[in-house]
């Protein structure tokens, strides 16, 4: 075997410049495959970061608000969630895997600013959260995407009047100049109270707010009313001091996202009734672990005889497998393109060594040797073509890849709205390199396949005499 490794190996180098040119077609394949399956993969895991960061792996909501309950959160409210938290964080086989479990309220009302200098309400989307949990949350990095964000200051577990909300909701509420945001334009005058005749939704809400007014300390940050319905549907009105906007990576969320404590949103929904929650969130550990997760949680629920659903990130957040599988398609396409570029690039290469070397191959019949060595003479170099190039443009690969991460470029994924480094794990994913290589040298080995039968089958005598 290793004489006919010897001999094939020769054999490349009686032709250098074709073999070179092959090997670079090979070469570039398998280039153009690590790189975009490097920036790919890396997309993925922000991808996941980010979602896990923001909404854990796993949330638990009552029975139709998945479907139902955007439209109306407080009617999916899920009684005695304090009990519920209790039993998931106790079980065995769930305490292990949870890093975070917090519970959560979403929220639909009127934000109003209804200072001096403006008079402005819209409609706002709100989470109510508990601030220690988002923090501990925001730290999770299993992927290793450096995405480790910092404690929040701005929420605090023991200020439940402080909130955050959307950099372009702040711009609607003209709360540009006091919260001192760049590139955010002040209102223009026809927004403003001393050119603008009030609407009698503002007016009502302005009317709650002075209720409510001698109960918020004044801490000199902006002031806004919320006015929802409780789950009795009666008005009922809050308070928020804004400590900070946050850009959104989707404009009609940024236009009407607020965040603010659990306690307030809870108060804001319910009054002076049974506080519930409209999810219990989990983070896990470990992605690995969420099918197994949802499977016990299921399980539990059953047990228990309790109405609830339980639902991934993945399908809350729709974008995330449309983008998983928009690039997922593309990395296939180049893949595929690659693949017949190597596939003709080796083809025309073997078929004309069959040529060149057709009194050879004669030659080498009529000393003994059978068609089927002929065969494996030409595959093996092929072969050998396919892996020489493969590793090239693998090494290649991993050096243009450290290069680009080293550089400490940075953009802003789908999704975001602010930069994130920008990396290519090639080094960090050996499935995909090992993959790629693999591939690339089946390729090869096939497309010598078609010339190395043409080889075999030759006549010997017409081979002798071949010219």
């Amino acid at each position: 075997m290793s004489l006919l490794f010897k001999i094939a190996f020769r054999n490349i180098l009686r032709n250098r410049r074709r073999s070179a040119m092959t090997g670079s077609a090979v070469a570039a394949g398998a280039l153009a495959m690590l790189l975009f399956g490097g920036f790919t993969t890396y997309i993925f895991a922000g991808l996941e970061t980010n979602n896990v960061q923001r909404i854990g792996h796993l949330t638990v909501f009552r029975n139709g608000y998945f479907l139902f309950g955007a439209g109306n959160p407080t009617a999916y409210g899920i009684d005695n969630y304090k009990h519920l938290m209790d039993l998931i964080a106790d079980d065995p086989v769930l305490k292990p895997m949870i890093n975070v479990l917090t519970p959560t309220q979403s929220l639909v009302g009127i934000a109003g600013n209804f200072s001096e200098e403006v008079d402005a309400s819209k409609t706002f989307l709100g989470v109510g959260l508990i601030p220690s949990d988002r923090d501990r949350m925001r730290q999770w990095d299993q992927l290793k995407i450096d995405a480790v964000r910092l404690p929040d200051p701005r929420l605090s577990d023991g200020d439940e009047t402080r909130g955050l909300m959307g950099f372009g909701l702040a711009r609607i509420l003209g709360l540009c100049a006091r919260l001192a945001l760049l590139n955010c334009p002040s209102l223009p005058d026809a927004e403003r109270p001393a050119t603008k005749v009030a609407s009698a939704v503002d007016q009502d809400i302005a009317s709650l707010a002075q209720r409510e007014a001698g109960t918020v300390a004044a801490s000199g940050a902006p002031q806004l009313q919320l006015l929802a319905a409780t789950a009795g549907g009666a008005p009922n009105v809050v308070s928020l001091s804004v400590s900070g906007a946050e850009p959104q990576g989707v404009k009609e969320l940024d236009d009407n996202y607020i965040a603010m404590h659990l306690a307030l949103a809870q108060q804001l929904v319910y009054g002076r009734g049974e506080h519930k929650v409209t999810g219990i969130v989990l983070q896990l550990h470990r992605s690995q672990d969420l099918q197994a997760a949802r499977a016990r949680l299921v399980s539990l629920f059953h047990e228990q005889h309790l109405d609830l659903d339980v639902r991934d990130f993945g399908e809350l957040t729709p974008f995330y497998g449309q983008v998983v599988q928009l690039f997922s398609v593309i990395f296939l396409f180049i893949a595929l393109v690659m693949g017949v570029i190597v596939l003709f690039a080796v083809v025309n290469t073997m078929t004309m060594n069959v040529m060149e070397r057709t009194n050879e191959i004669g030659t080498t019949r009529a000393m003994g040797a059978r068609r089927a060595g002929i065969r494996r003479q030409f595959i093996l170099e092929g072969a050998l073509i396919g892996a020489v190039g493969a590793t090239a443009g693998t090494i290649l690969a991993i050096v243009i890849a450290a290069l680009v991460n080293g550089a400490g470029l940075t953009w802003v994924p789908p999704g975001n709205a602010n930069p994130s480094p920008l990396y290519l794990y090639v080094l960090g994913r050996p499935g995909l390199a090992i993959g790629a290589w693999l591939g690339l040298v089946l390729i090869a080995t096939l497309a010598a396949l078609i010339p190395a039968n043409r080889a075999g089958r030759l006549p010997v005598v017409d081979a002798l005499r071949h010219v």
